[in-house]
């Protein structure tokens, strides 16, 4: 395990920074930022010109269910590889490999011969790609930080993530619309953004070659994958705590993750915009966000963390809800902003929480279920998507409010173990 480059005073390694004196974690975090940056220029790129091209809300659900469904497919087999394999060169590729197929994409669009069997594919590639990864990148840290810094290192990751919602989405709005010059399908600008998604990729490849530290297998006897995998679903089942987290991190992205999907539409349909608004308001989640990933990197001895997960997953649904009804654009932002801070808390919690409760051996494999999990989104986008498309997307995204702020409360009523996670450093 790598360890601080100084022995910190306990003020320092409460602060907000205090993981990125790990130089191994530091490297890691920037291959994150490049991939997050990527990933959400490629959202708003993506979404809007589908959007133009079939104004149609259940086509931008097809498309975040592209990127989705891997995740249930291939997530176990990620887990796997992690606990197997060293850790590094599996999060060293996969970034690569996803520059390599948005370049071929960028060339695809601009060619004129994009389509949105081409936005399918290139989703399903995308979400097979972080479903094999993923699982290693999040097991990873706890071996580069130690555990008294996890919820600082996740919390971290999370305002890396958010940064990039913030600046990402602003960036690829304002390129599409400046090359548009009035031309709604956009072709050049969404293939320029493409290009400069490839690089970014790119960069995140290069920052891993600079970790140090491999990753190491954990040391287990000769099993098959199923057998692994058998061993970690037992895991779940057997474990009250880390099943009830798993199925309180499944609600958000039933529920609460649809005004992702559905922004694109409810930005031109309702507040009447174009693709430089719906940057900014994916803009104004990712500003939300990095003060709510910063705030949590601040609470890692805050007590009662299982009322926390419950209640922000619950006000979160309830903020969703209230965004629905709203038809201004800056009460809009504001609400919006909202959402983005208290589903950061809500999500990063949750997952340090978790990591905290599994041994070393079975962290990989347990982080790829809650990521098999959250592939099950389908079971919510696609009845949200359906009233979106039928009723109107005010309503899908109200629906979909209502059923994560109801749940939630249910299932924080129904799991009293969760109600006892008391779990912080001092």
């Amino acid at each position: 395990m790598a360890t601080l480059d100084d022995d910190l005073p306990q003020e320092n390694v409460k602060s907000v920074f205090a993981s990125l004196r790990v130089n191994d974690y530091k490297y890691l975090s920037i291959g994150l930022l490049g991939s997050a940056f990527a990933l959400n220029m490629q959202l708003i790129a993506q979404g809007w010109m589908v959007y133009e091209m079939t104004s149609s809300a259940m086509k931008l659900t097809w498309v975040t269910l592209s990127f989705m469904i891997p995740q249930v497919v291939f997530s176990l087999l990620g887990g796997v590889l992690a606990d197997r394999f060293a850790k590094k060169p599996i999060i060293g590729w996969a970034p690569f490999l996803n520059g390599l197929a948005t370049l071929v994409m960028a060339l695809i669009i601009f060619s004129g011969k994009a389509d949105f069997s081409a936005f399918l594919l290139i989703g399903f590639l995308n979400g097979t790609v972080l479903a094999l990864s993923m699982p290693a990148r999040t097991a990873f840290i706890p071996e580069l930080v130690g555990e008294e810094l996890i919820f600082n290192a996740v919390a971290f990751n999370s305002a890396c993530w958010n940064l990039a919602r913030i600046v990402g989405p602003a960036a690829a709005g304002f390129i599409i619309a400046i090359f548009a010059e009035g031309n709604t399908t956009s072709g050049f600008g969404v293939g320029l953004v493409y290009v400069i998604l490839s690089l970014l990729y790119f960069v995140s490849a290069l920052s891993v070659l600079y970790i140090s530290h491999p990753g190491r297998p954990v040391q287990i006897q000769k099993k098959s994958a199923l057998k692994d995998t058998q061993e970690a679903l037992r895991y779940v089942v057997n474990s009250p705590i880390v099943g009830c987290l798993i199925l309180l991190s499944i609600l958000p992205f039933l529920f609460g993750l649809s005004i992702n999907t559905l922004l694109p539409a409810f930005s031109t349909d309702v507040l009447k915009g174009g693709p430089d608004d719906l940057g900014l308001l994916m803009t104004g989640m990712g500003f939300g966000a990095i003060i709510g990933s910063l705030a949590l990197a601040k609470m890692s001895s805050v007590t009662k963390k299982g009322f926390w997960i419950i209640g922000t997953g619950a006000l979160w649904g309830g903020l969703v809800a209230i965004f629905s009804i709203t038809n201004d654009y800056l009460i809009s932002t504001i609400v919006i902003g909202c959402i983005g801070f208290v589903s950061a808390i809500n999500m990063s919690m949750n997952r340090s929480v978790m990591q905290l409760q599994v041994a070393q051996s079975l962290r990989g494999r347990i982080m790829s279920v809650d990521m098999m999990s959250h592939g099950l989104m389908p079971l919510g986008i696609l009845p949200i998507g359906y009233i979106a498309e039928t009723i109107s997307v005010q309503a899908g995204l109200f629906t979909s409010g209502i059923a994560l702020l109801l749940l939630t409360l249910l299932f924080g009523a129904l799991m009293p173990q969760v109600r006892k996670i008391n779990l912080g450093y001092k």
